[in-house]
């Protein structure tokens, strides 16, 4: 078979120019290629391989329950060990409020169920997001992505969605008791790397508190360790009444999440019953990938190694070019002077054999994300040699 051909005749493409790399194996923080070629996977598959490609241990969980069984049933008829032990492992990391959760296979559609959970609880259809803000691809998602550029082609979507300014205090009066919830990114991914304000992110809880609001943090990307805690919202003091997870959740496999109390979770139980359901999520093979996954990430207390990686990048990536590092722990953007150096710079790593990534909404920012395990004269090697590219095309 000609794979090229396939992936270029049959696979239904997302760009006019595909990277197409043509992937042999990949380990740790390493993808192979047919061609011979190594190459340094800096942004983890999108922020996904947190424990790098192929983790021993997230491969044997996988081993294990292909033997035992695949999918049995859709979605909360029968009892499955990995999902159980799952769910008492997540709910047991974060607080008490957030002790029931719902496994779905995807970010979006976990940001989909958090939307319907919020309208169901409260009675209420307004939502507020944010501009740049990124949720997803599906219509209930889409409709609270604040890029009007990814929102128009799919118009109308919808309805009473209302995008307020990130980190603006003036703003937050139109929160009111007609909005079911906000949703939002602790930090902004696809918006440029933006974390929110301490004081300003405690406001927005508080709003929320005064107006009978939900508030739903999209934990999708800074899950699991990437800036520094297991959860961004640990380091803010401001706790969500929904979190939306998925991307590191399953160590490579496809699952998604989202978490609330049991009380607001009642609602989905009636009126009618099974209003909320779902064949694939909370697929055993990827519950027991996302168990291993998570039971690693504390055992080894890899979140220290985030902040290990944002400290050495701080500490190389100066000079001519370079505009700014921001962000948290291993979840950081590279601000590049202007977006021609930004495409030379990402291009010639590609060529030596370091994959980085450009947000969705900035053509002038390089998305700095490698697995948490990465060995760190590897780390210093690689930070260098981007650091020598810019001052090359600067």
């Amino acid at each position: 078979m000609d794979y090229p051909k396939s992936f270029y005749e049959h696979i239904a493409q997302t760009s006019d120019d595909p990277m197409g790399l043509m992937i042999r194996r990949a380990e740790g923080p390493f993808i192979y290629t047919d061609d011979g070629k190594r190459y340094v996977d800096f942004i983890s598959g999108i922020a996904v391989s947190s424990l790098g490609h192929c983790h021993p241990n997230v491969v044997q969980a996988v081993k294990d329950q292909v033997e035992r069984h695949m999918h049995v049933m859709v979605y909360g008829e029968y009892i499955q060990k990995p999902q159980s032990e799952l769910a008492e492992l997540l709910t047991s990391q974060v607080p008490s409020n957030l002790d029931r959760v719902y496994f779905v296979n995807s970010g979006t559609e976990a940001n989909e169920g958090a939307l319907k959970l919020a309208k169901k609880y409260t009675g209420k259809h307004k939502f507020i997001s944010f501009h740049n803000s990124y949720h997803g691809d599906t219509h209930g998602s889409l409709s609270v992505t604040g890029r009007d550029v990814y929102r128009d082609p799919y118009q109308p979507l919808l309805p009473d969605v209302y995008f307020l300014s990130f980190n603006d205090d003036s703003e937050l009066h139109k929160i009111d008791e007609e909005t079911a919830a906000v949703i939002m990114e602790p930090i902004q991914g696809e918006g440029g790397i933006i974390p929110a304000d301490t004081d300003w992110l405690q406001k927005v809880r508080k709003r929320c508190n005064d107006t009978g609001t939900l508030l739903i943090f999209d934990e999708v990307q800074t899950g699991f360790g990437r800036t520094g805690t297991l959860f961004a919202f640990q380091q803010y003091n401001v706790v969500p009444d929904i979190m939306s997870l998925a991307k590191a959740l399953g160590g490579g496999m496809p699952i998604g999440a989202f978490l609330s109390s049991s009380k607001i979770f009642e609602t989905f139980k009636y009126d009618p019953p099974l209003n909320h359901v779902t064949t694939f999520g909370g697929h055993p093979v990827s519950c027991a990938a996302a168990y291993a996954a998570l039971k690693t990430l504390l055992d080894d207390d890899l979140m220290k190694n985030a902040i290990t990686i944002e400290n050495t990048a701080r500490s190389i990536l100066k000079g001519k070019g370079i505009v700014e590092v921001r962000g948290k722990g291993a979840m950081l953007g590279l601000q590049l002077r202007d977006f021609e150096l930004t495409r030379k710079v990402v291009k010639a790593c590609l060529d030596e054999g370091i994959i980085l990534g450009w947000t969705l909404h900035s053509n002038t920012l390089i998305r700095i994300a490698p697995p948490l395990i990465i060995d760190h004269d590897l780390l210093k090697d690689v930070l260098n040699k981007i650091k020598a590219t810019i001052l090359l095309y600067a």
